[in-house]
């Protein structure tokens, strides 16, 4: 048993030892393979290095050569820039004795221009600017005539353009504009029933009719005309309130002092109503809103205010539609022009309470009461005391002149109709050279005849412009007046 362990033992040792040998055996021929393969590997490696060796260089020889020719191109621009140069400096040095030159020449040049200026002033006995007067005299003689031709021919044209471009406007709004021609007037006498009647009011040694003039503030004049009673006051609503009072009191018949100050109270609350009423109506109807409580009183009061017989407010009412319709055509503001047309005259409403001129009474009233400055300035502006600087203003100003204008519209006096014909032609011959004027076509044209030796044909033109600007300036009238000027050469003799 211990000799087969033996054997078994000594069996394996062998095996180890044979695999041991066999071992070595190949692992040196791995090595020797290895070696090859790196044998073989280094001398490629070796080649690829040449290669790469021999190529670097080649692409070197090659940028040099590159460099060698850009250096070479760069030195040839160089030598050309200096040849440019230097003949730019030589160029620049012959504009430059040129320059020299030049300036010597025009200094000779003025020096003889001077010398012949002297000489032909000591022949003409004429300075410079005399004879430069001279000769723009000469040609103004030349062509007067031509420029009298060509400023008619561009008034001409500007006005046919403009008449006819308005012209439409204003028809367009017209013919959509239907209202009354004449205005109903405010009726200030009440005819009385009887004589028994008129000695009621008169009362008891006067005591009636001095209560009435106490409480209403009017005079009340019962003998002046035979029938009627007639009042008189600078104001609309005391007088308006004074004839719904006697109105009252005739139909009730009781007319005592007492009674007389019941019926005034009742008659003023009755007349309030009916301005409130009416300013709101007036509003509503032109389609305006936004428009303070204080100017709509103001405007209700103008029902019972008449200018030339024309009842304003109807007045203002239709100047407000006219005014909606034109600024609406010309891409205006149709509101402002609107209410401005339509408060335009509301100065008329305290006339009689406040001194100047309505349109401003009128404007200081909207400022006051917080109107926009648009409005403000339309109001003030539709009298030509102002400028109107915006085209509502030039609407208002417009539809006033339009509505106040109508044939029928407005009814003027004899004695004033005389005076503003007289004053029209007085403002026509204020002006020098002007030998006659006539105002005809019911005061819608001036004619002018002026004394051709004293005004030549472009005088005329500035004259008829003058005459206009100074009857726009100083006169107050409805429509537009025709300034025509003529002048007249006549030439006269006689054969013997």
């Amino acid at each position: 048993m211990f000799e087969l362990l033996i054997a078994a033992i000594v069996g394996s040792i062998a095996s180890i030892a044979g695999k041991t040998v066999y071992d070595k055996q190949q692992h040196a021929k791995g090595k020797q393979k290895i070696e090859k393969e790196l044998a073989s590997a280094k001398t490629k490696a070796s080649d690829i290095v040449l290669k790469a060796k021999d190529e670097a260089l080649a692409i070197e020889k090659e940028r040099r050569r590159e460099w060698k020719k850009t250096e070479d191109r760069l030195a040839d621009r160089e030598v050309s820039l200096d040849k440019k140069l230097d003949e730019l400096d030589k160029r620049a040095e012959k504009l430059r004795r040129a320059e020299d030159e030049v300036e010597d020449l025009k200094s000779e040049i003025r020096e003889i221009r001077l010398k012949q200026q002297e000489k032909l002033e000591k022949i003409a006995g004429l300075k410079k600017a005399d004879a430069a007067d001279k000769l723009l005299q000469m040609t103004e003689r030349d062509i007067k005539h031509d420029l009298v031709g060509l400023v008619n021919k561009l008034q001409n044209d500007a006005m046919q353009d403009a008449e006819e471009r308005a012209a439409t406007i204003l028809v367009s709004a017209m013919e959509r504009m239907s209202s009354e021609v004449t205005a109903e007037r405010t009726v200030t006498a009440i005819k009385l029933t009887d004589d028994e009647m008129k000695g009621r009011i008169i009362g008891k040694e006067g005591r009636n009719i001095q209560a009435l003039q106490r409480a209403t503030g009017v005079d009340i004049l019962v003998d002046d005309t035979p029938g009627m009673i007639v009042m008189s006051s600078f104001d609309p609503i005391r007088r308006q309130v004074a004839r719904v009072t006697l109105e009252m009191l005739m139909k009730d018949g009781r007319i005592h002092p007492g009674r007389i100050e019941e019926v005034v109270s009742k008659a003023e609350k009755q007349i309030n109503k009916d301005v409130e009423r009416a300013g709101e109506d007036a509003a509503r109807e032109v389609g305006v809103v936004g428009i303070p409580k204080e100017m709509l009183r103001l405007l209700g009061e103008l029902k019972y205010r008449t200018s030339y017989g024309q009842n304003v407010l109807m007045h203002s009412t239709e100047m407000a539609h006219i005014a909606g319709m034109i600024a609406e055509e010309i891409g205006a503001n149709v509101r402002v022009a609107k209410i401005a047309t339509l408060l335009h005259d509301v100065g008329k409403a305290v006339t009689h309470k406040v001194e100047g001129k309505h349109h401003h009474i009128g404007a200081e009233l909207a400022r006051k009461y917080g109107m926009s400055d648009e409005i403000v300035h339309a109001i003030e502006a539709h009298h030509d005391d102002i400028e109107a600087t915006t085209p509502e203003a030039l609407v208002v100003r417009v539809v006033d002149a339009a509505s106040a204008a109508r044939p029928g519209a407005r009814n003027i006096s004899a004695e004033n109709f005389a005076e503003r014909m007289r004053e029209l032609e007085n403002v026509a011959t204020s002006f020098e050279g002007i030998d006659k004027a006539y105002a005809i076509s019911a005061g819608r044209e001036v004619r002018v005849i002026v004394r051709p030796e004293r005004v030549d044909d472009l005088s005329s033109i500035k004259l008829a412009r003058d005459i206009a600007n100074k009857i726009e300036s100083t006169m107050q009238y409805p429509g537009t007046i025709k300034v025509n000027v003529i002048r007249e050469t006549r030439a006269t003799e006689f054969a013997k």
